[in-house]
């Protein structure tokens, strides 16, 4: 484990360049998930090749995480930033011209490893350019951009529609967009001097409460993305009010991430992180007893949903604090091949648990993820009192 490294003045091209990056991460994962599960859709291909298809960018982070340290060694953050961005926009325009279903399959691992690039490399730069005494303060703003490119990838789908070239060329549009702070930026990306002495998994195991924080984020996130509306409708509520549920839980995702950034700056993270955890474990076990349709069932949701996803914010955080150059580069690489498993686990766990247990199995199990995560996070800080 690295010392703390000394503070350091705030680049502001360098934190822009890494936030510009991640905000089309977001958005491509929220526009090209719904977007090309439509479009398999209105091409006859069954839900479950639908489902495997989508694994596949999955798949693709786990295998090229563990590659990323060395190849921003060896070529240079800002130079695998503008490589990501650019494949993603292309890929994305050639699944449209892609008539085959079988070469979806190597385009959407293509897909996948781009977005991989962009996630890994800009939570590195991030971490590295972020001043130690206002980590949790850009850590935060890059925390609520993300959650932002989450929500703004459906918006440009209700805005566009799903059919035709628009949605395609308006997430190219983005991609290449957000070369441009990638590009201002890159004289003063963090550069990588020798390689590390430790390995994905020796880091996991020295930071789990950090690096476990992004598979129970994946897992749950992804697991109520999916759900929460269905959710709604097994309770009662109309599509358009379901709907409106998912809305007010990715506010929550927006609104807390820099509150809860700022707060890591002055307390304990590791505790903080067991809060968070703690508070999404009430709120899940909550959810069935409240009505459906009540402002306690809404700002229940909120405030569930968006201290959930502190867990990326305050362990990532928590990365930035205790690792430093290509060890802080093969910790991030485990965040993201964690939460990219998370995202697989995530949804089949919360859906069986829905179907066992219909309709309340959907908080059941992401309270029973939570409370496990809770569970090791207060393992840990015991043992090290």
């Amino acid at each position: 484990m690295s010392a703390p490294v000394a503070p350091r003045s705030v680049n502001i091209a360098s934190i822009a360049a890494a936030i510009g990056a991640i905000s089309v991460v977001g958005l491509g994962l929220a526009l090209s998930i719904p977007l090309l599960a439509f479009e398999l859709d209105a091409r006859g291909i069954s839900p479950t090749w639908i489902g495997i298809n989508t694994a596949t960018g999955g798949i693709a982070t786990i295998t090229l995480a563990p590659f990323l340290p060395n190849m921003v060694r060896r070529f240079g953050a800002g130079a695998l930033l503008m490589v990501a961005v650019l494949t993603a926009a292309v890929s994305l325009l050639a699944f449209k011209v892609t008539a085959s279903f079988l070469l979806w399959f190597p385009l959407r691992f293509i897909f996948g490893g781009a977005l991989c690039v962009l996630f890994v490399v800009s939570e590195f730069w991030i971490n590295a350019a972020a001043p130690n005494h206002r980590r949790g303060l850009v850590i935060g703003i890059y925390g609520t951009v993300l959650s932002m490119g989450f929500a703004g990838g459906p918006a440009i789908l209700s805005l566009v529609g799903t059919t035709g070239w628009a949605p395609y060329l308006c997430g190219a549009i983005f991609f290449v967009l957000a070369s441009i702070p990638v590009m201002i930026g890159a004289a003063s990306a963090p550069a990588i001097e020798k390689e590390s002495s430790r390995g994905v998994l020796s880091l996991m195991r020295i930071a789990p409460a950090a690096t476990l924080a992004a598979f129970v984020f994946g897992a749950v996130e992804t697991g109520l993305i999916n759900f929460l509306p269905l959710y709604g409708l097994h309770r009662g509520l109309n599509e358009p009010q379901s709907a409106l549920l998912l809305t007010i839980a990715e506010l929550g995702n927006v609104g807390l991430q820099l509150p809860l950034g700022l707060l890591s700056d002055r307390v304990d993270r590791r505790k903080l992180l067991l809060v968070c955890g703690t508070i999404g474990v009430v709120g899940a076990f909550l959810i069935p007893h409240l009505a459906i349709d009540s402002w306690a069932m809404w700002a229940t949701v909120f405030t569930t949903t968006g201290i959930v996803a502190g867990l990326y914010t305050v362990g990532l955080t928590l990365l930035g604090a205790r690792f430093d150059g290509a060890a802080l580069a093969t910790a991030n690489a485990a965040f993201i091949m964690l939460y990219s498993v998370g995202l697989i686990v995530g949804p089949t766990a919360v859906g069986g648990g829905m179907q066992l247990f219909d309709p309340n199995g959907f908080a059941w199990t992401i309270g029973a993820f939570l409370a496990l995560y809770a569970a090791v996070v207060a393992g840990q800080i015991w043992r090290d009192r």
